[in-house]
Formats: C-alpha cells, sequence, structure tokens
C-alpha cells in the first residue's frame, strides 16, 4: 500500500466556514458530491486510500466531525447532541451550493446518514451504510463489543501513546492494515490539547444511558425512502452480516454487499472492492 500522503495526491484539503462551525475536508473530482464520513474517533483520512479512484466518477469529499480531527470543537448542546453532526453536514452542502448528495458513514457517519435518510430526504440521493452503527439492535448484540471501545478510547485519549492508540486501531482492524503512519497520525490528533477534550467528553454522552433514546427504531428506518446500499463486512466488531440482512428487510430500496477479510474499516482494509462496489453503486440508477 501507498503512503498516506502518496495516496491523497492529486487531492485538495479546504476550511468549509460555516454559519456553526469549520470543517476540514479532503476532496478530488467534480460532480455529484459524495460526502465520507468517519466513525467515531475518527478524521478525514479514513478515506484516503478511496479519494483519488471514487474522484473518476463523482466529487468525494471525506470531512472531519466536529470535534474530531482539524474541524472546530463547538459546545455539546443539551438533548441530541448528535443532531449537531447532522447540521454540520447540511452546512458544508450549502457552502458548496448542492441540493443533494450521495452519504457514505462508516460507524458513527452512519447513523448521520440515518438521521439524513429519515429526516432529510430532500438533501439525499442516495445513501451507503458502511457497518453502520445508530439503530437499535436486537437484545443483547454489540453490547460486549461497546464497552471493549468505550475502554480502548478513552484509555487512549487519556494516555496517548503509540501503544494504545494502536490497541485502539486494532480494534477496528482486527485482521490487520494498522501502519505505523496511521498510528503516528492519530497520535498526534489525539494528542491535541482541544481535540482530547472534546473527544473525551464525545465518548462520555455517546456511552451515557441517556443516549440510547437517540437510537433509531425499525420504524425510524422503514422511512428511508432512498437507494441505499447497506455495505457490511464478515467481521464487523459491533454487529455481523446477519444484522445487515436484517435492516435490508427492513429499509425499502436497499441491497446488501458483505465484504470478506474485513472488519471496521473495509475502505482502508479492501479498497480496491470498496471502490469498485460504491462506484457500481452510484452509477446505478
Amino acid at each position: 500500500m501507498n503512503s498516506i500522503h502518496v495516496d491523497l495526491l492529486e487531492t485538495e484539503t479546504r476550511y468549509y466556514r460555516t454559519k456553526s462551525c469549520t470543517t476540514r475536508v479532503i476532496e478530488c473530482g467534480s460532480g455529484t458530491p459524495l460526502i465520507l464520513m468517519h466513525g467515531g474517533g475518527g478524521h478525514a483520512e479514513t478515506y484516503a486510500r478511496n479519494l483519488r479512484r471514487l474522484g473518476a466518477q463523482c466529487r468525494p469529499m471525506a470531512l472531519d466531525f466536529i470535534w474530531h480531527g482539524l474541524s472546530s470543537k463547538p459546545p455539546f448542546r443539551t438533548g441530541n447532541w448528535l443532531k449537531q453532526f447532522t447540521e454540520q453536514v447540511l452546512e458544508v452542502l450549502d457552502a458548496i451550493g448542492a441540493k443533494q448528495a450521495i452519504f457514505e458513514g462508516e460507524s458513527l457517519g452512519g447513523w448521520i446518514c440515518m438521521d439524513l435518510g429519515i429526516n432529510h430526504p430532500e438533501r439525499v440521493e442516495k445513501l451507503i451504510l458502511n457497518t453502520s452503527w445508530g439503530n437499535r439492535m436486537p437484545a443483547g448484540k454489540g453490547s460486549a463489543d461497546l464497552a471493549s471501545l468505550r475502554a480502548t478510547s478513552l484509555n487512549a485519549l487519556h494516555n496517548p501513546t503509540p501503544e494504545l492508540i494502536r490497541k485502539r486501531l486494532e480494534w477496528l482492524m482486527p485482521l490487520g492494515g494498522v501502519t505505523e503512519e496511521l498510528v503516528q497520525l492519530r497520535l498526534d490528533l489525539w494528542s491535541r490539547p482541544d481535540t482530547r477534550a472534546a473527544l473525551t467528553e464525545y465518548y462520555n454522552r455517546l456511552f451515557a444511558p441517556e443516549c440510547d433514546q437517540y437510537l433509531f427504531n425499525d420504524a425510524d428506518l422503514s422511512r428511508i425512502q432512498a437507494p441505499t446500499l447497506l455495505l457490511w463486512t464478515e467481521k464487523n466488531p459491533i454487529a455481523g452480516a446477519d444484522e445487515a440482512a436484517r435492516l435490508n428487510r427492513i429499509i425499502q430500496r436497499s441491497d446488501v454487499y458483505v465484504i470478506k477479510g474485513a472488519a471496521h474499516w473495509p475502505q482502508w482494509e479492501r479498497p480496491e472492492e470498496h471502490d469498485e462496489v460504491v462506484l457500481r453503486f452510484i452509477g446505478g440508477k
């Protein structure tokens, strides 16, 4: 594999200053915007291995969510603070003058994809739910893995060392794929005082009992009208391919594709296959 620097050749990093925040975006290509949203604790480079290939057919835009990466760190609101992510994404769309976009969300990003599809359907052309989280799963599913995610995340934030950062990344990619460069990149981002403080509050809020009320139920998901690709993996640590099959029965215009030999970052672990599937879905009618 190339380095992140080589992968991002021919891309451009921009900072979109909008009403509520500043958003760092790495992008390339032209045409229909494809908004690429990382998981909790992540950053735009989650999609470093995909941008140029996707840019042959559309305008991929990988962003840093607020409280993450180099985007701004606004105060957390009371109530459903997760809506702030959705508002950020919609403000970026407004900033580029786009009425609609295709959205791909991995993990937390999938939660925001769901919110867009349910509550802002007029802005959505298509959705790609990549090993998504954000919906109520059958009892007992995912709870142990999510507890492990919280523990490894907070340990690495409280004491950001290469060893603890690697352990956190290996939760995402237990089959391999964690590079020294990726460890160093995240170590730099997570060592920044403003990012450490914001992400610590993010994880404490995310795993608080009251956050469960913001998960979408099956009735909510049945309201999604946009064509939806459930892009899953064989070894997703939160919920396996059977959960993708269950969601496929609920979301009306959906299809499932399962990538083998990948866990929670298929766009990084299997970039060529990820991009081939995504481009086929984007190009389909």
